[in-house]
């Protein structure tokens, strides 16, 4: 399966870093978050990635030319400055035609059992599966009903449960709800999806973390130096 990076976004959160690099580009430990995420799919047999670029997107492409691993391919597709989480995808529509696909953010990390996350996918028989995650309150909220998102709300301040923690499998048929640059995959594409009963939600009761702030990045470096993946 192909492995979508979305990588555009500001930052603006940690802007301590994201002043001169974008985010994904931000060491922990002296390694940059995205190799982290690539590895992780890597370990699990997939090869082939399309990072979706925006914000010194050049920072990312300047890296990768000194990144030698001939067993997988790296694509990186300019998606636009401003463009937003959905519409970043519907670009890359034409490289994912008919195929179903991997794809997350590039500021999080998790050692979510990907094989067992796309079997989960195939037997749900629903077009987009998200990873459900434990996570502070101040991220969004979903509700699962058995395996089926019943509930999605971004950015909820009230700790209902179970997060959005990325790591999606996306059936190509999803793109059809996404509308423009401007669609946030977290809001009316995901929350029309729950209508349908077309939303999946895989429980992870693991290792899960973001970094969105200086504390985050404190917490990940922790975690990581200390192998405390649980």
């Amino acid at each position: 399966m192909k492995v979508v990076i979305l990588a555009g976004g500001f930052g603006t959160r940690i802007s301590e870093y994201t002043k001169t690099i974008p985010k994904p580009m931000i060491k922990i430990n002296g390694k940059p978050l995205i190799m982290y995420i690539i590895d992780h799919y890597v370990s699990y047999g997939h090869k082939e990635f399309y990072i979706a670029l925006g914000y010194k997107g050049n920072v990312i492409k300047k890296y990768f030319q000194n990144y030698k691993n001939s067993k997988i391919k790296i694509n990186f597709i300019e998606t636009g400055l401003k463009t937003m989480t959905g519409g970043r995808i519907k670009r890359l529509g034409k490289f994912l035609k008919g195929e179903t696909f991997l794809a997350t953010y590039g500021d999080g990390i998790s050692n979510v059992d990907l094989k067992k996350l796309v079997k989960f996918h195939q037997k749900s028989k629903k077009l987009v599966t998200l990873t459900a995650v434990r996570p502070p309150a101040r991220f969004g909220t979903i509700k699962l009903n058995r395996n089926k998102v019943s509930y999605f709300k971004e950015k909820s301040s009230l700790d209902e449960g179970w997060i959005n923690g990325g790591f999606f499998v996306i059936n190509y048929k999803f793109l059809r709800f996404i509308k423009n640059d401007n669609t946030f995959l977290e809001r009316e594409p995901f929350e029309l999806l729950t209508r349908k009963n077309q939303l999946a939600g895989y429980r992870h009761k693991g290792f899960w973390q973001c970094m969105d702030t200086l504390r985050d990045k404190e917490i990940l470096e922790k975690k990581i130096k200390q192998k405390n993946f649980e």
